[in-house]
């Protein structure tokens, strides 16, 4: 076992994490796939290279590129008004698409965990609907356009909402045909619903932590979340309310692949020129860097041609090598 597994086994052996996968690839290989704890506490179930989990944020690295590549077909342009595309965008004609996916846009954030239904209402949950709701009562921008970086899920949500204008297909119904068929990857290993329940992942949360306690005021926990077992408290099968934002649920190899198709040159996915674009910094009107990208965040690593790139509010790094950045 090397340093890696160690901390990671520390962390399930104390009772940090019920279960972790840890993968170290390039884009050519998988070096090391660590697998620990279990996705199932009550019926001690091990995580596998086959399960399931929600990715939530990690999607928005999907919407981004869906963007990139419409505009490379030039069926849009990411600095083009959003309202451009979104006849019934609701915050008006000086933000663009460009500000949507790097938070620039002055959105307001409300807090997202209740945006979210059980797995029971999906056939039939409206998410136009509720998303109109939420508009309607954050109807302001809190800044200006590139003012400064903010992140907010409704900016996302509204990207979900160009695609489906600019390509004519549901957002999943385009993720599917363009990112993840190119890839050869299918409903079972990347998607948006859970395809089979006894190889996904249990949401948790530690019933002795603080934000437990918290977790009142922000959800129903009566509603969402199933009786204990042991010290987690599990959730119940739920999805978002707003694919776009966060939607996506796969195998922790499905989200190599994906990652290993954007290290690649000459992608199947984008080409290098728009590429550079997904990964390219932003700065405010100031020219102050944000650290943030196309739905990535960015840090330097080893020396002005690496650069580490995480996806938003997940736990998904790659090295981004350029010598153009």
């Amino acid at each position: 076992m090397n340093e890696t597994e160690r901390l990671l086994a520390r962390l399930v052996e104390g009772r940090q994490t019920p279960s972790v996968q840890y993968v170290f690839f390039d884009q050519d290989r998988t070096i090391q796939h660590t697998q620990l704890g279990y996705a199932d506490v009550l019926h001690r179930r091990g995580t596998t290279a086959q399960t399931t989990y929600q990715a939530y944020s990690v999607t928005k690295t999907f919407t981004a590129l869906a963007l990139l590549q419409l505009a490379e077909q030039h069926r849009l342009a990411l600095d083009q008004p959003a309202l451009s595309y979104l006849p019934d965008f609701p915050y008006g004609l000086d933000i663009t698409v460009r500000h949507l996916l790097t938070h620039t846009a002055g959105l307001p954030n409300p807090l997202p965990l209740g945006w979210i239904h059980l797995a029971s209402e999906h056939p039939t949950f409206d998410s136009r609907a509720f998303f109109q709701r939420i508009f309607r009562q954050h109807p302001t921008p809190r800044t200006p356009p590139n003012q400064r970086f903010a992140y907010s899920n409704l900016g996302y949500v509204l990207l979900g909402q160009v695609i489906e204008h600019v390509s004519g297909l549901r957002y999943e119904d385009y993720v599917r045909q363009h990112i993840l068929a190119p890839l050869q990857l299918t409903a079972r290993e990347l998607g948006f619903a859970v395809a089979d329940a006894r190889c996904h992942a249990k949401g948790y949360h530690k019933r002795t932590s603080f934000s437990y306690l918290l977790l009142g005021w922000l959800l129903d926990k009566d509603k969402y979340m199933n009786p204990a077992e042991g010290m987690w408290k599990p959730f119940k099968t739920v999805y978002v309310n707003g694919a776009s934002y966060g939607g996506l649920i796969g195998t922790a190899p499905a989200f190599v692949r994906y990652l290993q198709a954007l290290l690649t040159s000459h992608s199947v996915l984008l080409s290098d020129e728009y590429k550079q674009q997904l990964f390219a910094e932003n700065r405010t009107n100031d020219h102050r860097p944000t650290g943030m990208c196309l739905a990535w965040f960015r840090g330097r690593r080893k020396g002005p041609t690496t650069w580490p790139m995480r996806a938003a509010a997940a736990g998904i790094t790659v090295n981004y090598v350029s010598t153009r950045l």
